[in-house]
C-alpha cells in the first residue's frame, strides 16, 4: 500500500485530497495542529509544522511514496522542508497558488508557461519564491518536487465570493437574505474560474506518485469561465434571493480596505482561463465533474445547514454599509 503524508489536511482543499487517496486505497498521514480531527481512516500526527525539531522527531525513521504541502508559505518555510524530506519521500508535492502567474496577463489564456510575477500581493511573491527554490533544488540535486498550482477552489461550506471579511463567507450571506446591497469589484463582468474541491482532488491524486509528474509544474482548475456577476446571482439562486449588487472600481475598494489589494489588483480583479492540456495528460481521472452552478448550490446548501459555519462579522458588514453610502453619496454629487 503506498504511502502519502499530508501536511495540512483538514482545509477546504487538503480534506478533499486526503478522502480521494483514501478511496483509492493510499495510507494516509496528516499532520497539523490538530484543531480539526483527521478525515476518517486517516492517521493524524499532532505537530507544529513550523517546529523542525519536532518533526524530525516524529517523522524519524519514517519514509513516504509522496508528501503533499498545503503549509509552506515563504522561503524559509520552503528551506526548512528541503533539510526535512530530503531522503524521507519519493516525491514532495508543493502547492503553490495560480495568482502566481503575472498580473496583468499579456494573454488571459493561462498554461503553466505563462511568466510568474504578482506586484500586488506578497503571498503570491513568496509562493513564486518558493517555488524558484524547490526546483533549483531539483535540477541540482533531484529533490523530487511537483509544483501544484490551485485556483479558486471551494467546497461545502466555502461558496466562492469577490469579497468577504476575515469570519469567512457567511456574513455575506446574510446581506443577501436581508435585501442589503453586496459590493463587487469593477463591473462584475470579469471572468473568472472556480474549482469544486473534490474536482481538484481527482486531478491531484493522480499526480501523487506519478513518475512522470516529477520536475513538473502543473495547475488544476475546471474549465469553465464564469463571472462574478453570475458566481453572485447562484449565491441568490440557492439562497432563494436576487442579491442586490453594487460595483465598485477594484483600486477604490483596495484604497478604502488595503487588506483587498492582494486579493483583488492582485488576483480576482483579472479575467482568467485556464489551459488544463496538462494535467488532462497526467491524470486519467481528471475532468470536472460539476458545474459553477451545481457545486455553490452545493456550498450554500451545506453553509445553511450548519449552524457553526454561520460566523457573523460585524465589523465587514458595517464597512460594507459604511461603503456603499459613501459610493452613493459621491454618486449624488
Amino acid at each position: 500500500m503506498k504511502k502519502a503524508l499530508l501536511l495540512g489536511g483538514t482545509g477546504t482543499i487538503s480534506s478533499a485530497v486526503a478522502a480521494r487517496l483514501l478511496d483509492l486505497s493510499w495510507e494516509v498521514t496528516v499532520c497539523n495542529r490538530g484543531t480539526h480531527p483527521a478525515p476518517a481512516g486517516a492517521e493524524q500526527i499532532v505537530c507544529d509544522v513550523h517546529d523542525s525539531g519536532a518533526m524530525e522527531s516524529v517523522l524519524s525513521g519514517r519514509h513516504f511514496d509522496a508528501v503533499a504541502d498545503f503549509l509552506v508559505y515563504t522561503p524559509a518555510d520552503a528551506e526548512a522542508r528541503l533539510a526535512l524530506f530530503d531522503g524521507k519521500t519519493d516525491q514532495y508535492l508543493f502547492i503553490s497558488t495560480a495568482s502566481a502567474y503575472q498580473k496583468p496577463l499579456n494573454c488571459f489564456r493561462i498554461t503553466e508557461s505563462t511568466p510568474l510575477k504578482n506586484p500586488y500581493w506578497q503571498y503570491s511573491r513568496d509562493k513564486i519564491a518558493c517555488e524558484d527554490l524547490f526546483l533549483h533544488a531539483w535540477r541540482t540535486q533531484g529533490f523530487p518536487v511537483t509544483i501544484v498550482r490551485p485556483s479558486h477552489t471551494y467546497g461545502p461550506g466555502r461558496p466562492p465570493l469577490p469579497l468577504h471579511g476575515e469570519k469567512g463567507p457567511w456574513q455575506t450571506l446574510q446581506r443577501i437574505l436581508d435585501g442589503k446591497p453586496v459590493l463587487v469589484h469593477g463591473d462584475g463582468l470579469s471572468l473568472w474560474t472556480v474549482t469544486w474541491n473534490e474536482d481538484f482532488a481527482r486531478g491531484f491524486a493522480d499526480l501523487c506518485g506519478n513518475p512522470l509528474a516529477l520536475g513538473e509544474c502543473v495547475h488544476i482548475t475546471s474549465d469553465q469561465s464564469v463571472t462574478w456577476n453570475q458566481i453572485l446571482e447562484s449565491i441568490g439562486c440557492a439562497l432563494g434571493r436576487t442579491p442586490q449588487l453594487v460595483h465598485i472600481a477594484s483600486e477604490t475598494l483596495a484604497a478604502l480596505r488595503p487588506s483587498l489589494l492582494g486579493t483583488l489588483l492582485g488576483d480576482k480583479a483579472w479575467s482568467v482561463s485556464f489551459d488544463n492540456s496538462k494535467i488532462k495528460r497526467l491524470s486519467p481521472h481528471f475532468g470536472p465533474c460539476l458545474s459553477a452552478d451545481e457545486g455553490i448550490a452545493r456550498a450554500v446548501q451545506t453553509l445553511l445547514e450548519t449552524p457553526a459555519l454561520q460566523v457573523p462579522d460585524p465589523e465587514f458588514d458595517a464597512w460594507c454599509d459604511s461603503t456603499v453610502a459613501r459610493y452613493f453619496s459621491a454618486l449624488r454629487g
